[in-house]
């Protein structure tokens, strides 16, 4: 019998604030003056999420599988890219062991929005919330995210493949 190993993919995004657009982070909306603006929804935790899974899987990025060039992603929910990854690992034999997410902002506070956020992963991926670790961290007033310019994420995600 074939053993299977753990392999580990890492994504990072980026946005930055811009009024008149909604602020989505994990699928939740969350009220605040700003939305993070992007081709999609730009929800970087997602974003963030998506690169860390095909990475993992050695699938390509996020730009490859959904390119800001193609209409079709303008103003997309990005739980339709992670539910798209979802399936394509699936595809591919692979089965999601944990993911693990920092969002880095400086406002607004989300710590009450984390269990919605982790329930809407769990749920697009097929896995339970307690596979699902979302953490968020302020920049200490340094640099643009510090000067509430924008938003970062990072995550790290552990899948395995089946083998025969």
């Amino acid at each position: 019998m074939k053993q299977a190993f753990p392999r580990v993919g890492i994504g990072y995004d980026v946005h930055k604030f811009a009024l008149k657009r909604k602020l989505v982070v994990g699928g939740v909306t969350i009220p605040y003056k700003q939305g993070l603006l992007g081709h999609s929804d730009a929800d970087v935790l997602l974003h963030a999420l998506c690169d860390a899974l095909l990475g993992a899987g050695a699938l390509g990025d996020i730009g490859k599988h959904f390119p800001d060039t193609q209409m079709k992603y303008k103003n997309i929910s990005s739980v339709k890219f992670l539910a798209s990854v979802g399936k394509l690992l699936k595809e591919h034999s692979f089965r999601i062991i944990n993911v693990d997410s920092t969002l880095i902002l400086q406002e607004p506070k989300i710590a009450k929005y984390i269990p919605a956020m982790q329930k809407n992963i769990a749920k697009v991926l097929n896995i339970k919330p307690n596979q699902v670790s979302i953490k968020a961290t302020t920049n200490e007033g340094i640099g643009f995210i510090g000067r509430g310019e924008g938003c970062a994420a990072l995550a790290i995600a552990t899948i395995v493949q089946s083998v025969k």
